[in-house]
């Protein structure tokens, strides 16, 4: 960790973001994720919605048991417009330390084409290559979140499909409709109240790992997301999610605080 974070931080210093408007308001949560019964992550999220402009920003690390043996941290950021209520990405950006080592994307978009400008630590040699077809017109995993908030706002449903790229994988992922469900007291979440479940799925298409050869390894990963109008005037967001990973098998996410604050920069650092 040491060895690594002056590196990061020089090439965070490096990376030009785009400002969001400043008429968009930002609403922070903090959510925890639980698997197998124990806390394993944290994760704020910082969720910025106006007419034309959108901007998700995720900072999450490890914690508990897991850490001691998985210990990392990532910060992943979007800054996007929309597009006839689709997200258009102008540019993604993670950075973050896993196992000691260096994690770091930034992807640039020009006419639907993310254009990868770095990309550490190069995964060419561990994974298969993504065909350019299935990169164009694709979104960051940040822009499809923010594509069903939008659609839940504007519509009352979750109906969507998306492709992503991450510039390592690329995976379509789906989302319909199943109601409004009512969420009773739980000890490890801050709501109690109804929310609109969706119900998502995800097919990785391209990028898999030499080694993931097995139909298990490439099996689609399934997941609910209930979803509730916590701050007046804004968008529906996330209360709680459960979901398949390769990681931690079933994960249970909830919505641990909730904060506005008056419309700024979430970019600015």
């Amino acid at each position: 960790m040491r060895r690594a974070a002056p590196s990061l931080l020089a090439l965070w210093l490096l990376i030009p973001v785009p400002a969001l408007a400043q008429d968009v308001p930002e609403t922070h949560a903090r959510y925890n994720l639980y698997a197998a019964g124990f806390h394993v992550m944290e994760l704020d999220a910082a969720f910025g919605f106006g007419p034309h402009h959108y901007q998700v920003q995720l900072a999450y690390h490890t914690t508990g048991v897991v850490s001691l043996f998985h210990h990392g941290h990532q910060l992943n950021t979007v800054v996007g417009t929309w597009d006839a209520g689709r997200p258009d990405p102008q540019q993604f950006h993670s950075i973050g330390v896993w196992q000691g080592e260096d994690k770091v994307t930034l992807i640039d978009y020009l006419h639907g084409q993310p254009l990868i400008r770095s990309l550490i630590p190069s995964q060419e040699k561990e994974r298969e290559p993504v065909p350019l077809s299935l990169q164009q017109n694709s979104v960051d995993s940040l822009s499809a979140l923010a594509l069903l908030v939008r659609r839940v706002a504007d519509t009352g449903r979750c109906e969507a499909s998306v492709h992503t790229f991450d510039g390592n994988r690329a995976s379509e992922i789906t989302a319909h409709t199943v109601g409004e469900e009512m969420l009773p007291h739980n000890e490890h979440s801050s709501f109690t109240g109804k929310a609109l479940r969706c119900d998502f799925v995800g097919q990785m298409l391209a990028g898999f790992l030499y080694q993931d050869s097995s139909a298990y390894d490439r099996r689609p990963l399934h997941g609910s997301a209930w979803l509730a109008r916590l701050v007046p005037g804004a968008p529906p967001l996330p209360v709680e999610m459960q979901f398949e990973t390769h990681w931690f098998g079933d994960a249970h996410m909830y919505l641990a605080h909730l904060d506005q604050v008056p419309p700024t920069t979430l970019a600015a650092h």
